[in-house]
């Protein structure tokens, strides 16, 4: 991984979000309007971006090496979940916020930014990894993260009823599930399709980095710079998510990974900021969202500085 490349592609994304802020303070982009465009990056581009890779040409990953990458995906994700526990305690958090720190702990940004950045940094073949990572992110959000939130909605109003009301099929088929599903099964079955096809889903998805960055601009733009940078709790919760849990999992793990696509690939999913979604189910569930959004803000600006660190040790 170029460092190079990496610092230019966060320079970029800074450059954007600032845009995305201007826009809002100019009145040219507004909440709803940020939430429309997050509406078509979720069900339109990213998901193009994603099926799109699965037409690529050239030399095809195999199946034990997607294999390999679905175990690894997998044991990231139960460390993640053990850290979410320990990390609040590390931090002496009060209780009443640790559900904050496990949903920001386990649920990077891996769609919003993760998709788009590993496209850019590291080319469009590490988007069947990406594909695997995705899967395994929205199964476990709609299953571990939702179960979180339920707790600490009880714990707050003190309310047991806290069921959202879908059944957890519909949770499980979304946009996300399907599109990256729909990637591997495209890759692995190596389809062929007239070239308007992928050329169509490769314009739509290119469309994904800067309706992203614009809706990262205005949500940043709706909060001061004290919500923003005046919580040191956060900060150390930044140098161990973002920057030595990373590293940790890249020393640990590369002795055991020969294909250094799939090792990168990890990288850059662990060391994306905070993602998107914990805010939304929390909101839908009605619990406490302060310290996430505050979380979700810093991670991102930070992360001009931590995804270069990271990549350094690649």
């Amino acid at each position: 991984m170029s460092i190079t490349v990496v610092l230019q592609q966060m320079v970029m994304i800074f450059i954007l979000i600032v845009v995305g802020l201007l826009l809002y303070k100019k009145e040219m982009l507004s909440e709803i309007t940020s939430k429309q465009i997050s509406g078509i990056i979720v069900n339109v581009t990213n998901p193009a971006l994603l099926i799109c890779s699965a037409f690529q040409e050239g030399p095809k990953v195999s199946v034990p090496e997607l294999g390999m990458a679905l175990g690894i995906y997998l044991i990231i994700y139960i460390l993640l979940i053990t850290l979410s526990f320990l990390i609040p305690r590390i931090l002496r958090v009060p209780n009443m916020y640790h559900y904050s720190y496990q949903m920001l702990t386990i649920f990077g940004n891996v769609g919003f930014i993760g998709i788009p950045l590993a496209s850019a940094v590291l080319g469009a073949e590490s988007l069947i990894f990406v594909s695997i990572y995705n899967l395994i992110y929205n199964i476990l959000i709609y299953t571990f993260g939702i179960s979180l939130l339920q707790k600490a909605s009880t714990t707050q109003s003190g309310n047991s009823d806290t069921n959202i009301t879908s059944p957890l099929w519909k949770k499980l088929v979304n946009a996300g599930t399907i599109s990256a599903a729909a990637t591997i099964i495209f890759y692995l079955c190596d389809f062929r399709v007239p070239a308007i096809v992928p050329s169509t889903l490769n314009y739509m998805g290119q469309a994904t980095t800067l309706l992203s960055m614009l809706v990262l601009g205005a949500s940043v733009a709706q909060m001061t710079l004290k919500d923003i940078f005046s919580h040191p709790k956060l900060y150390g919760f930044t140098l161990m998510r973002q920057i030595l849990v990373p590293i940790g999992c890249v020393l640990l793990l590369r002795p055991f990974i020969e294909n250094a696509l799939i090792l990168n690939t990890m990288a850059l999913m662990l060391a994306v900021p905070a993602g998107n979604m914990p805010l939304m189910l929390s909101k839908q569930l009605r619990v406490e969202t302060d310290t996430i959004s505050q979380g979700i803000i810093l991670t991102t600006i930070l992360s001009l500085m931590t995804i270069p660190i990271v990549s350094l040790c690649l």
